[in-house]
């Protein structure tokens, strides 16, 4: 059964994230196949990937990479694609690939 998985791109600028993007895939296959695609559509995928805003303190400050890179540490950075989530109807642990797009530059492997 075909199953969405994701490419989620954070758009930084001057270290902070300005933005997300992101492109969905149904796709069947185990989850080494799955990702090998993800990474492999990284670089092509940004440009068709829908965007998605980040978050901002009350200040109207976006998000840092710094503090991104904390959360992630503890396992809470899906917390913040849950619009992302909702949107592609993504099942409840979406297999996803993150992928930094730094100052215009996308850092894929």
């Amino acid at each position: 059964m075909p199953e969405t998985i994701l490419n989620i791109y954070l758009v930084i600028e001057k270290g902070k994230i300005i933005s997300f993007r992101a492109k969905d895939y149904q796709i069947e296959g185990d989850d080494n196949s799955k990702i090998k695609f993800l990474k492999e559509n990284a670089k092509t995928d940004f440009n068709d990937a829908l965007v998605f805003p980040s978050p901002q303190n009350k200040r109207g400050e976006f998000l840092t990479y710094n503090k991104f890179y904390k959360l992630e540490k503890q396992g809470m950075q899906y917390q913040l694609f849950e619009e992302i989530f909702l949107h592609f109807n993504a099942p409840q642990n979406p297999l996803v690939c993150v992928t930094p797009v730094v100052d215009g530059e996308i850092y894929s492997s």
